[in-house]
């Protein structure tokens, strides 16, 4: 198996319903794990991209969190209709998607 040159992470966790901080997991973390994992094989980026699911990576309230590394790029809000998008624009094309980046300033 060749070195993935991308690494992508997904918040997959999931709180009981009414936690106040809500969870990655109520708002179709899964759904977005499964569509990146299956787009990773169908656009046979298998050994350049690895898919790893997380628990809590902390923006909560702005779930499901994606995270792409090397570059580092967090994106929020993630939605299984934006998955297509993350894999052509960023995976392939190098290309990030800055309508779902984190906003710099989230990280005070």
């Amino acid at each position: 198996m060749p070195k993935p040159t991308h690494h992508i992470i997904v918040c997959t966790n999931q709180r009981p319903a009414g936690h106040p901080r809500g969870s990655c997991g109520e708002n179709q973390a899964n759904e977005v794990f499964e569509k990146l994992s299956m787009g990773i094989e169908q656009k046979m980026l298998f050994g350049k991209a690895l898919i790893t699911n997380a628990g809590c990576m902390g923006p909560c309230s702005m779930g499901p969190v994606v995270v792409v590394y090397p570059e580092g790029v967090w994106y929020i809000k993630v939605k299984p209709d934006d998955v297509e998008e993350i894999l052509e624009s960023h995976i392939i094309g190098g290309k990030k998607v800055e309508r779902l980046e984190l906003p710099e300033e989230m990280w005070g």
